[in-house]
């Protein structure tokens, strides 16, 4: 399951509001994981304040860098032939590390200048960010949970006059991750490939949509039965990026344990693949695939695999461990597990 943002669609809707109305505050601070959220939402406050890279009255700052005493002497800088300046600072790092210059001058400042921050990550305990919040407008664009993420994606096919089944979307969403540029991209594949039929099925998914989760956790199971672990840490970070929760992440990988330790037990008892496909509920091309990983591994080793993800999911729900920790030590500790003799 994805973050729970409950307080988004209200901060959206009047973020939307406001600029709709040319009701703007003095600063704005656009955070969270969700790029396509906050650069959604960056480009349309600086196109609501007329900016642009070729206008006089429009500046951007970026990187870590950037120094605070330069921002704040362009912001007393009066427009030119205008009312407003728009100043946009871009992943600055200020809401992490604090900046008590701009802090200071954001209670008291300029009325003709407009500064919009956008950010990844904050501290909330920083000052810059308690005083944006107080003076200004701040949204959260982090990762949006599945009922909001299906919300949107309904809209979208919406607006290109399609329909979509709850089914349908809970389909996308597994196939394609929570990442909502990923989301995009795949909405837009499925619009082109449905033009002449108003609804997508799971069918056209299945035919269309990049399967990001699963290539990736197969990926990941052929580096740790290789014991490659640097290439597994690698594809769990992937998969981070990508909004994959690390409980879905590791759920998957005590599957493939699993699977492995099923496939192991069936072909010594020298079953075909088609019964084997059928009593794991896997597609009979993959057999192979598992039988060559499960080669790697003795029936001791996939069983300490899948004791090692059940202790570490255990120590998770009992307040012992962080999931994103827990997951990596499953990595680092199955790749460690050796080849069997």
């Amino acid at each position: 399951m994805a973050v729970k943002t409950s307080d988004f669609p209200a901060k959206q809707k009047q973020f939307n509001e406001d600029l709709s109305k040319g009701s703007f505050k003095s600063c704005y601070l656009i955070y969270g994981d969700e790029a396509y959220l906050r650069l959604q939402n960056r480009d349309k406050i600086v196109k609501a304040l007329g900016g642009s890279e070729s206008s006089m009255n429009f500046n951007r700052y970026e990187g870590d860098n950037i120094n605070p005493l330069e921002v704040i002497d362009m912001a007393e800088t009066m427009p030119f032939l205008s009312d407003k300046r728009t100043i946009l600072v871009e992943n600055s790092g200020f809401f992490k590390s604090g900046c008590p210059e701009l802090s200071e001058y954001l209670k008291a400042s300029s009325e003709s200048t407009i500064i919009i921050f956008v950010e990844k990550e904050v501290d909330k305990r920083k000052d810059i960010y308690k005083t944006v919040s107080k003076v200004g407008f701040e949204i959260d664009c982090s990762t949006q949970d599945d009922e909001m993420l299906k919300r949107w994606i309904a809209s979208r096919f919406s607006n290109e006059g399609k329909k979509i089944s709850p089914r349908a979307q809970a389909v996308l969403l597994d196939r394609v991750g929570a990442d909502m540029s990923n989301l995009a991209t795949e909405i837009e594949k499925l619009v082109c490939y449905c033009i002449d039929r108003n609804e997508i099925t799971e069918e056209d998914i299945t035919a269309v949509c990049a399967n990001y989760l699963t290539s990736r956790i197969f990926d990941m199971t052929d580096a740790i039965s290789s014991q490659n672990q640097r290439r597994a840490i690698e594809l769990y970070y992937d998969l981070l990026a990508l909004k994959e929760p690390p409980a879905k992440i590791l759920a998957l990988i005590t599957r493939q344990f699993n699977i492995m330790l099923q496939i192991k037990e069936m072909t010594e008892n020298r079953r075909d693949k088609a019964q084997m496909a059928s009593a794991v509920k896997i597609a009979p091309f993959l057999v192979g695939k598992y039988q060559t990983w499960a080669r790697n591994f003795s029936f001791d080793q996939l069983r300490q695999a899948l004791e090692l993800c059940a202790s570490n999911d255990e120590a998770v729900k009992t307040g012992k461990l962080d999931y994103i920790i827990s997951v990596e030590m499953v990595i680092i500790g199955c790749t460690s597990i050796g080849k069997a003799e």
